[in-house]
């Protein structure tokens, strides 16, 4: 009998927070100092937000010359140096940005923390990371399907495309939403939203890692349940939801708030798009069908 297999069981004895995970600061190539980055965000009622300036590691003890403002600080780095820039979330300690980005992604699982690719679909010929790389390389967690930053930079802040070719493929593999920000036009644009058992770092990195997160530019998901071969996601905001499966071949597709959907034989996964107002969307990650 087929099965789905999916990361939002038990969204029971948890919190759903809102946070972003790649964020720039003067100590790169931001606009703002960190206290003021912190401020935004906070202002804004984000719970967390990890500061991942282009190959320098802020740590715990870095995060504690400032003021948190409530919210939950995750150490972050973004490697960029020598080849496609990959974001090592929760990170432990610093990683060298080895040209082997194979290595790279290695280093990085040997620790607490997750390798997420950044922006795969930047400059001018979407390349930012090409899809043969993302093929190849093992052992990364999941990648930027929204990047807020690339709409005002050469390329796509969108990177569903590459997504399902991967999950296609087998790859197990979790879409990430952030702004990456560089000055305050950028904050906001997108955000993850984690189902956390713990209001910790821990807890939210362990959140991540399972999957149990959806991704956001605006649209908000009220519930998510399976029930043997159907699953039914309810929104707040959405006026379409599109259910996506093998190689981004949309397998329904309602004009309303709510979807249920009965997965057909020969599906590898399914996925759904909520769409709202504007250029407001959710992505749940993958159900897979096994």
């Amino acid at each position: 009998m087929p099965k789905i297999v999916h990361p939002y069981r038990g969204l029971t004895n948890g919190e759903w927070l809102r946070g972003n995970l790649h964020t720039h600061t003067t100590n790169s190539d931001g606009s703002n100092r960190p206290q003021h980055v912190i401020n935004d965000y906070a202002r804004r009622g984000y719970d967390f937000l990890a500061i991942s300036d282009h190959d320098i590691y802020t740590s715990p003890k870095d995060y504690k010359q400032w003021n948190d403002k409530g919210m939950i600080l995750l150490p972050g780095n973004e490697v960029s140096a020598n080849g496609p820039h990959i974001l090592h979330v929760g990170a432990d300690r610093f990683v060298e940005p080895v040209a082997r980005r194979q290595e790279l992604i290695n280093s990085i699982a040997s620790g607490k923390g997750l390798a997420v690719i950044a922006h795969p679909n930047w400059l001018n010929a979407f390349d930012g990371t090409p899809i043969t790389q993302l093929q190849e390389w093992v052992g990364y967690h999941g990648l930027e399907i929204y990047n807020g930053l690339i709409g005002r930079l050469p390329g796509s802040p969108y990177c569903t495309n590459k997504w399902d070719i991967l999950l296609s493929q087998g790859r197990r593999l979790w879409g990430f939403a952030h702004d990456d920000s560089h000055a305050d036009q950028d904050v906001g644009r997108g955000w993850d939203m984690v189902y956390a058992k713990k209001r910790t770092a821990g807890g939210i990195l362990e959140a991540l890692a399972a999957g149990s997160f959806y991704a956001s530019s605006g649209v908000t998901i009220s519930s998510i349940k399976v029930r043997g071969m159907q699953i039914t996601i309810e929104t707040e905001n959405a006026s379409r939801i599109v259910a996506v499966g093998n190689y981004g071949v949309r397998q329904a597709c309602v004009d309303d708030s709510r979807i249920q959907f009965d997965v057909p034989e020969g599906l590898k996964y399914v996925r759904f798009e909520c769409w709202g107002d504007g250029e407001k969307f959710a992505w749940t990650q993958p159900f897979f069908i096994k």
